[in-house]
């Protein structure tokens, strides 16, 4: 059987649409997990770096920061994590957590360091505060490279939250995990085009939050 074949078999059983194994129920986790972890993400790398690109400091520390955070494997820290504390979905957080922040943290960074310094200067001539020229001025124009950071951030961590599965908990990973153990294909191609699917679907999301939230000005000019 093809690939084709493996997902028609898999998505046409009956069987597979309800229940604590069906798919709106695994799908559901799945989301879950995603959601917390790059509200997590966003929380710790969104003031950090829309505030070091504001100063201007810190640019060196934030580079190497990520790039340790990219070489840490995913896979590696949930085995860390679940030695350490034990079952629950903390250590399958931290590692999600830890692989969204570094493209958050450095794409708002390079945002705001891009923006012209001609309407942040006149707006500081202006009397503006520092935090009213940063959300008023600079974030306006820096928001389309900090929703691609986010973007990709999420990406990530719904393609990567299949990891979930090796701790016993839910998600699309299941599908993939079970039917390794099982040598079933079905579910392993039908588990792994359900997380391609929400890849891209997260990937269509960001576009229209892009397009309704980015000025049609900086559109244009970015």
């Amino acid at each position: 059987m093809n690939v084709l074949n493996f997902a028609h078999s898999f998505f046409s059983d009956s069987a597979h649409w309800h229940g604590y194994d069906g798919i709106p129920t695994r799908f559901a986790e799945h989301l879950r997990y995603s959601l917390e972890a790059l509200l997590i993400a966003a929380a710790i790398g969104l003031p950090v770096g829309l505030l070091t690109g504001h100063t201007g400091r810190g640019g060196n520390a934030l580079a190497l920061l990520a790039t340790a955070g990219r070489a840490l494997p995913s896979f590696g820290l949930l085995v860390l994590m679940f030695l350490w504390i034990g079952f629950g979905l903390l250590p399958v957080m931290i590692p999600l957590v830890v692989l969204a922040v570094p493209p958050i943290l450095v794409t708002a960074y390079e945002a705001v360091r891009s923006v012209d310094p001609s309407p942040v200067d006149a707006a500081r001539g202006m009397g503006m505060s520092e935090t009213r020229v940063l959300l008023q001025v600079e974030l306006p124009v820096a928001l389309p490279l900090v929703l691609s950071g986010l973007r990709t951030a999420a990406i990530q961590i719904v393609s990567t939250a299949t990891i979930a599965a090796y701790v016993s908990l839910g998600g699309l990973g299941r599908y993939i995990i079970d039917g390794l153990y099982q040598r079933n294909y079905d579910k392993v191609v039908g588990g792994a085009t359900l997380t391609a699917a929400l890849a891209l679907a997260t990937l269509g999301l960001f576009w229209a939050a892009a397009r309704l939230t980015v000025s049609p000005g900086v559109r244009r000019n970015g």
